[in-house]
């Protein structure tokens, strides 16, 4: 294993130059399985909506990275003590703490495996690392986890207020243009302090929290949750749902051998092994894309029609309500595509359907964001704020939507 360090920074767009703080971080970067995050969209289909929204993974890695090294200089600035081994765990952990994406991101996670989040991939990649580094992870896992004593450290990577959503908020307002995203991340962590062991937020920083509690709201509801990228994640979805059930009914699909793989095997928590993370490792965007370009020649009307909509950007129709769709609503543009297509019952289904989503800006049931008022008392951001939204903020959102061929219009 080489100790050079020769590639000292990357130049970002948004920080600038991002400087690599150690060898090992150097060697891990560049891991086949890191570089894999090149190939990875952020925001998986979203540029179908926000054309500037190309951004992959490897950036978004970088630029967490980037932040916590900021955060660790004010925290140690402010007199917490946070040792070399403390620091570069702590880096370690938020550059991979996104290293088990699959392809596009969040839109395919329970499609190419199942029941497994990206988190638990995560895991298991650091842990094949860890074995290769001698063991130089193993502080970077518990901390990632969870379970290290200093639990600010993980707030610090994991919480409502962590490194890795100033860095997604800032850089994807950044991407897609959405101004309304952007949020001031130096301001923010400049405001943090850490009492008992639990990361807080000064007193003076209550404005700051709350323009990134909105930011985050307003980027959920007009990027992150946008019914056009909505409805091209949910056709990717149903596209590999209808090539595993043609390959289970033995016909024969062009695609890489890793995406043919995890077609053919049903991939769970109980047999996601060794094998089966190495072979996860070979799959990206460009796995999916180039099988969507293939198959939407296949002889399989469902399948062909299914990609041509995501390739061409000719996709369903979809109605976003605040109340759940009427069946009477669903079954007459259900009725009218069976029969204007001549499909079946089952193959319909994967053109007329409904479904639901939900947000909620701030959870006050998860890790809740602390302010150090003046005389050291800590108070949660929703009742510290005199700004009345952070009380909705905090209230669950669901809206419904119903997704249609435009030909029933």
């Amino acid at each position: 294993m080489t100790n050079s360090n020769k590639l000292k920074i990357f130049n970002d767009p948004i920080y600038g130059f991002i400087r690599i703080p150690s060898t090992l971080i150097f060697n891990l970067i560049e891991e086949p399985y890191f570089q894999r995050l090149r190939r990875i969209s952020q925001m998986g289909l979203s540029y179908l909506v926000y054309p500037g929204a190309h951004h992959t993974r490897f950036h978004h890695a970088l630029g967490c990275m980037h932040l916590m090294q900021h955060a660790i200089q004010v925290l140690r600035f402010k007199g917490v003590e946070i040792s070399k081994e403390e620091e570069e765990g702590l880096l370690v952990a938020i550059l991979l703490h996104d290293i088990g994406h699959g392809p596009f991101s969040h839109a395919m996670e329970h499609s190419i495996v199942e029941g497994i989040s990206h988190e638990h991939i995560s895991l298991l990649f650091m842990k094949a690392l860890n074995k290769k580094f001698n063991g130089s992870l193993t502080l970077a896992i518990e901390i990632f986890q969870g379970v290290y004593s200093r639990g600010f450290l993980n707030q610090l990577m994991s919480s409502q207020l962590d490194m890795d959503r100033m860095d997604y908020l800032k850089r994807d307002s950044f991407y897609t243009g959405v101004a309304e995203g952007s949020i001031n991340a130096e301001r923010l962590i400049g405001m943090l302090n850490v009492v008992d062991n639990k990361l807080v937020v000064e007193e003076k920083g209550i404005y700051s929290v709350e323009k990134f509690l909105m930011a985050r709201r307003f980027m959920y509801w007009q990027v992150y949750l946008h019914k056009t990228g909505l409805v091209a994640e949910q056709l990717l979805i149903r596209v590999l749902k209808r090539a595993k059930e043609l390959l289970a009914k033995g016909e024969h699909l062009n695609c890489s051998e890793a995406l043919l793989y995890f077609m053919e095997h049903k991939i769970d928590v109980h047999n996601f092994n060794a094998t089966n993370l190495d072979k996860f490792s070979h799959l990206d965007d460009i796995d999916i894309l180039s099988a969507l370009k293939q198959w939407q020649y296949h002889g399989d009307f469902v399948l062909s029609t299914l990609c041509g909509m995501i390739i061409n950007r000719k996709l369903l129709t979809i109605k976003l309500k605040n109340k759940s769709i009427s069946h009477k609503k669903l079954k007459e543009h259900f009725t009218k595509i069976k029969e204007l297509w001549k499909l079946s019952d089952e193959e319909t289904a994967y053109f007329v359907f409904t479904g639901e989503i939900s947000n909620r800006a701030y959870n006050i049931d998860k890790q809740n964001i602390n302010i150090l008022r003046k005389d050291g008392k800590l108070k949660d951001a929703a009742k510290a704020s005199d700004h009345l939204n952070l009380k909705t903020l905090s209230k669950k959102v669901t809206k419904f939507y119903i997704c249609y061929p435009k030909e029933t219009v």
